[in-house]
């Protein structure tokens, strides 16, 4: 089937997208990582040569990063990895089972597998015939392979969510959808500048898991809910929070029953036909979670163990609602402001389709409330609201239903598209711009101390252009 106009664009804008990738495996993404390329490399999962590796030393001894960046660091004499929360300090001793702790999920080592592996082998081959490049994991094959894959899963992510949205709008509005939320929201941060965090996995995840229900949706047979269970426990292996959106099959399962409970369960044949189903789901879900609970085991002792993340205090009784949304430093409606379009763009799709318009609003309330009671819900120094990336495929479908209702009132597509096609490329320039300082701790919120928007807007108009300016002439000068 031959590719539209819109697709060949995004296909083209991702590869023009490449070069900025800033290839690294830094703070989170070193215990993601770990889980790939400890047994690859080491054969075990101890961590030790993970969690003292050369690049996290050099973060203690970075003058330029702020002090909010250093919050992770290790003591591998005494098996600690310590964290800093709110001013205070949690420490994951060695585990019982004689490993260094890392709490982190092992969805990314496996999506990243098939790159990093082939990276090793071509290491291998290529110390054969002479060259001195380490097959240690952490040279610039293992890490180029690890980014590029990240890339390219964001891709895949976005390109899933094109397709999911053009079955609701014109696909105009999905690619103008897409491009938004490529590119004006948090997802650059990951996909792009921090490639070895997770949160551009779960995007492709979370994606996929959407992308197939919605196309099973109609009529899905046993090796489809058996297909969308493994599916959904590759969504949590990559992270844990993603189990909100099982919210999608389980609407369904409870649509089915409450329907048998008005017929007081008289069709039994149709009762357990689905019983089957939800089981076979139940059955393909717990198969790919596997990994997680088996790592786990072998880690902690305890293949439910959550490390870190019960050894701090919840915001139980005091949510963080209001600051999820407008806080100065991580707000997703203050730092990412194309969110907003996107969140009310969802209840245009709820009139469009009840029931996966419905289904779409009922998980990013859900995600959202769960991300108000988590510890660190601010992403301590991130990029507005990383947590909120999982949401892409979501956000892109809010985002386009948004721009179809606006043409709809305009009532010409193409004066539509000429208006609303500036404003997207004005909050693609405006975030581009925010992620400039970020990138370079000109604007770097770590969740405590305030952030000042009047400097912040300074910097966006005088700083970042004369910045970039400079670093244009640096590069073009040696060539002249």
């Amino acid at each position: 089937m031959p590719r539209s106009h819109f697709e060949k664009i995004l296909i083209a804008l991702f590869f023009l997208s490449l070069p900025f990738i800033h290839a690294s495996v830094f703070s989170d993404g070193r215990g993601y990582y770990a889980y790939l390329r400890s047994p690859l490399i080491d054969h075990n999962l101890s961590f030790t040569t993970d969690w003292n590796s050369p690049p996290l030393k050099a973060l203690h001894e970075c003058k330029a990063c702020p002090s909010s960046a250093k919050q992770y660091w290790n003591h591998p004499a005494n098996g600690l990895l310590v964290f800093n929360l709110n001013g205070h300090f949690y420490a994951n001793p060695i585990t019982k089972t004689g490993h260094l702790p890392n709490f982190y999920t092992v969805g990314p080592a496996i999506l990243w597998s098939p790159f990093v592996v082939a990276a090793h082998l071509a290491v291998l081959v290529a110390d054969r015939l002479g060259s001195r490049i380490a097959p240690d994991g952490h040279s610039w094959p293992y890490v180029a392979a690890l980014s590029g894959a990240t890339a390219l899963y964001g891709f895949l992510g976005i390109y899933l969510s094109f397709q999911l949205a053009k079955s609701y709008v014109e696909e105009r509005w999905a690619f103008w959808g897409v491009l938004g939320i490529w590119f004006a929201s948090s997802l650059p941060m990951s996909m792009y500048l921090e490639p070895s965090w997770s949160h551009t996995h779960s995007a492709f995840c979370v994606s996929l898991f959407l992308w197939y229900w919605h196309r099973t949706l109609s009529r899905r047979t046993w090796k489809q809910w058996l297909v969308l269970g493994l599916l959904s426990g590759l969504m949590v292996d990559v992270y844990l929070a993603n189990a909100i959106f099982v919210l999608a099959p389980a609407l369904e399962c409870v649509k089915v029953y409450s329907q048998a409970w008005r017929v007081r369960w008289s069709d039994a044949q149709f009762l357990w036909k689905n019983l089957q189903f939800h089981l076979l789901f139940a059955a393909g879900a717990f198969v790919a979670f596997l990994p997680m609970l088996i790592t786990r085991e072998i880690v902690f002792g305890n293949p439910f163990t959550l490390g870190m993340y019960a050894n701090v205090p919840w915001n139980w009784r005091s949510p963080a609602f209001r600051a999820v949304l407008f806080s100065a430093g991580h707000g997703i409606f203050v730092c990412t402001p194309i969110l907003l379009l996107a969140v009310l763009g969802l209840f245009v799709l709820w009139h469009l389709d009840p029931r996966v318009g419905g289904t779409c609003l009922i998980m990013t309330g859900a995600f959202y409330c769960l991300i108000s009671v988590y510890p660190w819900w601010t992403g301590v120094y991130s990029f507005g609201n990383r947590f909120f990336i999982s949401l892409t495929p979501v956000f892109v479908l809010g985002l386009a239903a948004a721009f179809s209702w606006i043409a709809r009132l305009w009532g010409d597509s193409r004066v539509a598209a000429r208006r609303l096609a500036p404003l997207t490329m004005l909050l693609i320039l405006w975030n581009f711009g925010l992620l400039y300082q970020w990138s370079h701790f000109l604007f770097f919120p770590d969740g405590v101390e305030p952030v000042s928007w009047s400097e912040v807007l300074y910097n966006q108009f005088r700083v970042v252009p004369q910045q970039i300016l400079s670093d244009m002439s640096t590069k073009v000068r040696p060539y002249l």
